[in-house]
């Protein structure tokens, strides 16, 4: 109708004066109380699925193979590889020139102190000797003529003294002369072995030649080389068990031990004198020296249970009496074919000899005594 005011639709809104406005407040109330109480309820009401400490199931513990040992006395050796050397060894050299004519030993052959062993011809240096004598003879009537004539006033003190020199010059050609027929007979220095004849008859030599070599192999001297560490230990008189590359052992004495290191290899020399009747075992013979040198309180175990710790300390896992594993120290002290043994355990150990590499120092363990059926460490 004309005149009448229309209605406004574009008006504002009135949520608190409308019907239904304050329906989202109650709604936006009730989500906060839930979400509330769904995040207070793991403290009011704990999830069924969770249990307390106490009733969670204890930790498996790993099973592992123990060895009841008993620590023992063992003896020290120290163990060495040398060679053996002859006790004496010389080249003969000839002391005069000539021919060589005779023989009297094959290269091999036993010499006693002072046996002829070739000659060189003797028949100059006797000559020589023969004429040194007369000419001493000769000499020897002049200084006597000399002073016959000086009792009777004739000869003088000069001529008395020139003929007493003549007789000492005549004496010592003929001690010469005899050192050349000396000479001329070749003879071993020491009882031994004629190892070496380097000449023949009719050969010739001239004074200085080697013609000879002699071994004297008893005692059979062995030689090693000692760490500086087992020094100590060592001492002259000492006896050692000597075993040969042949399969001899013989028993010996160590005679001689170095004062000065080898400077390469900071070893020190030691020798052992082994008996050898007749020489019957030769010298360069690749031998093992086995000295005591005292004893030692250990366990024998096999190398396989040897362990290194986190700082690469060498030492074996025991278990203690509240079955916790234990990693103790240990050095080996003797070496054997069938095993080892080592010092620093208790007296009386458990060794783990199966299973150590599976657990570390402080773990709980089921010892179980080691047997051959390993089926058994697997149960649990």
């Amino acid at each position: 109708m004309a005149g009448e005011t229309p209605i406004d639709q574009t008006g504002t809104l009135q949520f608190r004066t409308d019907p239904g406005a304050g329906r989202s407040k109650w709604i936006a109330g009730l989500l906060a109380l839930v979400l509330v109480g769904w995040m207070g309820s793991g403290y009011i009401l704990p999830a069924s699925g969770q249990a307390g400490e106490e009733d969670q199931p204890a930790p498996r513990v790993t099973s592992v193979a123990v060895m009841e040992s008993v620590a023992r006395d063992v003896p020290l050796v120290l163990t060495a590889e040398g060679q053996s050397i002859p006790d004496r060894a010389t080249t003969i050299r000839a002391k005069a020139d000539g021919q060589i004519a005779t023989t009297a030993l094959s290269r091999g052959d036993l010499v006693e102190a002072g046996q002829e062993i070739a000659q060189i011809d003797p028949a100059i240096p006797q000559s020589q000797l023969v004429q040194a004598q007369t000419q001493l003879e000769q000499a020897r009537r002049d200084f006597e003529n000399a002073l016959a004539l000086q009792g009777r006033g004739i000869a003088t003190e000069d001529r008395v003294s020139q003929a007493r020199a003549a007789q000492a010059a005549a004496e010592a050609a003929v001690t010469s002369a005899e050192d050349r027929v000396r000479n001329t007979v070749i003879t071993a220095p020491f009882a031994g072995r004629l190892n070496d004849l380097t000449v023949n008859v009719g050969e010739y030599v001239d004074a200085g030649d080697v013609v000879a070599e002699v071994l004297d192999n008893d005692p059979l001297t062995v030689v090693v080389q000692v760490p500086q560490q087992a020094l100590s230990r060592l001492q002259t008189g000492q006896t050692a068990d000597v075993s040969f590359i042949t399969g001899e052992t013989k028993p010996g004495t160590v005679t001689f031990i170095g004062a000065n290191a080898d400077q390469q290899t900071r070893t020190f020399r030691v020798e052992i004198a082994v008996d050898n009747p007749d020489s019957v075992m030769p010298a360069g013979l690749s031998a093992r020296v086995s000295l005591p040198t005292g004893q030692a309180r250990g366990h024998f175990i096999s190398p396989a249970i040897l362990s290194l710790d986190t700082s690469g300390q060498l030492g074996v896992k025991t278990v203690d009496s509240d079955n916790r594993v234990v990693f103790d120290k240990v050095d080996i002290v003797r070496a054997q074919t069938d095993g080892i043994w080592v010092s620093g355990l208790p007296d009386n150990a458990r060794i783990i000899t199966i299973g150590q590499g599976f657990v570390n120092a402080g773990d709980a363990v089921d010892p179980r005594p080691q047997t051959n059926d390993l089926t058994a460490l697997a149960q649990p």
